[in-house]
């Protein structure tokens, strides 16, 4: 008998991931706007920001946490008590997901904080301790720089994390450095450390463009939740994109055993608005949300899609909101020219269509594509006595 597909939270770092895009921040008001939206889409956590890093991530986790009627609102503290108390002040206590960072590599204690191992673990348990105290819902305890520990003090942190209070674990390959097998391999052994009732979060980048590949390694090999941006914004290559996530969830989720409940056709425009607020130029070759994602230039391709859009096009690009679209390029073959006359209502003779070929196809100026309708207006206007009667010679 089939496995019953698990269901897995999305936790979304939009709003802080953003911060780090190289252009404007987001303001206050920005991220209230964002969250609402991604609340709208079935997003179970939303990460406001770190509260303690300035007084407009102060105000607007404020804003966020108090808009938010179904979402779980997340901050970001170092282990530090004065952090955690400005978190608590920002966000509450109530349906607050108050992650504190631990640090899971030598290279970040010795050359970032400065700190032993063992100084590191007592950091990290007195401000799971004193978070639990004040009554946060969901203590957490994340693991930053992961995948480059090594398992003896990942699994002391850990347990000790556990024993504090902690009900979250978070793990994240910080440099983007582990590949699928390794990155699972580590969440299969912090899963064997911190059993459930707590929860597991992934929390990839994006270097050796493995977000995505890792983070589902993850979910497989026990993972609750998958920490995601809208379009992988972050930090350098990014993180793991959330629409690539619940693509494959949504196409792939029985085969994958997980399945995710969210908007898939709602993604999309959060991500435009998103583009709009930090000046993100529009990619071109993005899967699911660039700009060509779902165009087609190639014209042994073409001749495929017009008889069934599934010879060449595995997602459906209405499912994200997207339309697919046929590019007229030197690549294109007569194929796409013939479907374009056909729509117009124009028989013309073999010259004729060799002649429009040459012309609009294989001797373009033009170094980009352009969309079918751009070809079919122009054609339009070119055999217009066609159209109104006239047969094209």
């Amino acid at each position: 008998m089939a496995q019953t597909p698990r269901r897995i939270a999305i936790f979304d770092t939009t709003l802080r991931d953003g911060e780090q895009a190289p252009a404007n921040a987001m303001s206050a008001e920005h991220k209230l706007e964002l969250a609402l939206q991604l609340e709208a889409l079935n997003v179970d956590v939303i990460e406001a920001g770190f509260p303690a890093s300035s007084q407009s991530d102060f105000e607007a986790t404020r804003a966020v946490a108090g808009a938010l009627s179904r979402a779980q609102v997340a901050t970001l503290s170092r282990a530090r008590r004065d952090d955690i108390e400005t978190a608590v002040r920002a966000a509450g206590s109530r349906n607050h997901v108050l992650q504190i960072m631990g640090t899971g590599s030598d290279i970040h204690l010795e050359h970032k904080l400065g700190i032993t191992r063992q100084q590191a673990i007592e950091d990290a348990v007195d401000a799971a301790k004193f978070a639990t105290s004040l009554g946060v819902e969901v203590v957490s305890v994340g693991i930053e720089d992961a995948t480059r520990g090594v398992y003896d003090y990942l699994q002391e942190l850990t347990e000790r994390a556990v024993e504090a209070g902690a009900r979250y674990v978070p793990v994240a390959d910080t440099s983007g450095c582990a590949t699928p097998q390794e990155f699972g391999d580590l969440i299969g052994k912090i899963r064997e450390w911190a059993p459930a009732p707590v929860r597991i979060g992934v929390h990839c980048h994006n270097d050796f463009g493995l977000a995505t590949a890792n983070a589902i390694a993850g979910l497989q090999a026990g993972a609750d939740d998958v920490q995601v941006t809208v379009g992988g914004i972050g930090e350098r290559a990014g993180n793991t994109a959330f629409e690539e996530i619940v693509a494959l969830l949504s196409f792939k989720g029985e085969q994958l055993g997980l399945f995710a409940e969210v908007d898939l056709a709602g993604i999309y425009p959060v991500y435009n608005r998103l583009r709009e607020i930090i000046r993100l130029e529009e990619p071109r070759n993005k899967a699911i949300f660039g700009k060509y994602a779902f165009g087609t230039a190639a014209g042994i391709h073409q001749a495929g899609m017009l008889r069934n859009p599934a010879t060449y096009e595995y997602v459906d690009p209405a499912r994200f909101g997207r339309t697919r679209s046929l590019l007229i390029s030197r690549h294109s073959g007569r194929a796409v020219l013939r479907h374009v006359l056909k729509d117009l209502g124009i028989d013309v003779t073999d010259d004729k269509l060799n002649e429009l070929y040459r012309v609009h196809i294989s001797e373009r100026v033009e170094g980009d594509c352009d969309d079918l309708s751009v070809i079919k207006a122009r054609l339009a206007a070119e055999l217009a006595p066609a159209l109104s009667g006239s047969a094209a010679k």
